[in-house]
Formats: C-alpha cells, sequence, structure tokens
C-alpha cells in the first residue's frame, strides 16, 4: 500500500503545465483530429476575445459594455469545424505530395499555401461567418467587395514568414498547433475586419 500512495503523491507534485503539456501529446496521438479541432476552437474564440478587448480600449470604453459571448462562439465553431479538421488534412496532405526530399520543398510548399490555400481558406472564413451571423449573399458580396482583398494581403503580410517555419521545420503532428498560435492573433484581426 506505501508504493501505491507514493505513485498519486509523485503524480499530483507535477506542475500543471508539464501535466497539461503531457495529457495534449497523449490526446494529440490518440485522437488527433478531435484535439487539433477543440485547439483551434479554443484558440479561435480567445482571439476574437482578445479583438473585443483591443476594440473597447480603443475606444476608451469602461467595463460597461458587456463582452459579447456569441462572437467567440462563432469563432469557435468555425475553428472547430473547419480550421482544426482542414488543417490538419492539408499539412499531411502537404507532405505527401511534396516530401521534404523534393527539389525546393520548402518554396513549393510555402507558394501552395500562399497562393492558393490561404485565398481559399480566406473566402471560407467568409462565407461561413456570414452564414453563422444569419447574413444573406447580398451581405457576403458586400463585405467580400469591402474587406476580402484587404483581409488577403495581411494575411500574405502576417502568415507567410510563420508559414514558412511551419510547413519546413515544425513537425507534422504540430503544424496545427503551431498555426493556431499564430492564428489566436490573426482571428482577433479578422474580428475587428467583420465589424
Amino acid at each position: 500500500m506505501p508504493v501505491a500512495s507514493k505513485v498519486v503523491s509523485e503524480r499530483r507534485a507535477e506542475p500543471l503545465p508539464a501535466l497539461l503539456l503531457r495529457t495534449y501529446l497523449r490526446l494529440l496521438r490518440e485522437r488527433p483530429i478531435v484535439t487539433k479541432s477543440v485547439t483551434s476552437g479554443i484558440l479561435s474564440a480567445l482571439g476574437n476575445l482578445l479583438s473585443q478587448s483591443i476594440e473597447r480600449r480603443r475606444k476608451r470604453q469602461k467595463s460597461s459594455k458587456e463582452v459579447d459571448l456569441v462572437g467567440p462562439l462563432r469563432f469557435a465553431v468555425y475553428g472547430f469545424l473547419f480550421t482544426g479538421p482542414l488543417s490538419h488534412y492539408f499539412y499531411l496532405f502537404l507532405e505527401q505530395m511534396i516530401p521534404s526530399s523534393a527539389p525546393l520543398a520548402g518554396i513549393r510548399r510555402l507558394l501552395l499555401d500562399r497562393l492558393i490555400i490561404a485565398p481559399a481558406f480566406l473566402l471560407l472564413f467568409f462565407c461561413v461567418m456570414n452564414i453563422l451571423e444569419g447574413k444573406d449573399l447580398a451581405t457576403l458580396n458586400q463585405n467580400l467587395k469591402n474587406r476580402y482583398w484587404l483581409a488577403l494581403k495581411m494575411n500574405w503580410k502576417v502568415w507567410t514568414p510563420f508559414q514558412f517555419i511551419n510547413v519546413n521545420y515544425i513537425p507534422v503532428q504540430f503544424r496545427v498547433l503551431f498555426a493556431n498560435l499564430v492564428a489566436f492573433f490573426w482571428y482577433a484581426y479578422l474580428a475587428s475586419t467583420q465589424k
């Protein structure tokens, strides 16, 4: 009996960050798509909350205005249903289509991501958010006309160096997580463009 209690006390002594990391790595191994989807949903929602906080500070509003919880919920749905699973499969596809041993693999991967995937993914974002916000097709067309090109140019500026690192140096199983950490700030930007 003393041995069992010693094992339990050793596990309790593990710092919380180490425990969370160990749990995340186990879940990533056992259920990669669900883990990446949940992570994407959480970080997307937090990015929206960050956007709201920045917007309130920019307008110099005190905490009198309540936090809009519907916005983070929409971003969580988008992250969970689209960002997590699509990114998982995209990075696997990228590894198969352009293996590291291929000539100019790093540049080819980056060009595929930046010139084809980024514009399509951004278009998907605008379409899904339009649906989740209950807006009509005319509103979507207006948003695309007014905001899409500006957001795409910003995407190319912000994401290109991070995606170069991601598709060339980050192990494939961690690419969605790496992108989610960058996306935390990116979604804060995108949420501000939706206003």
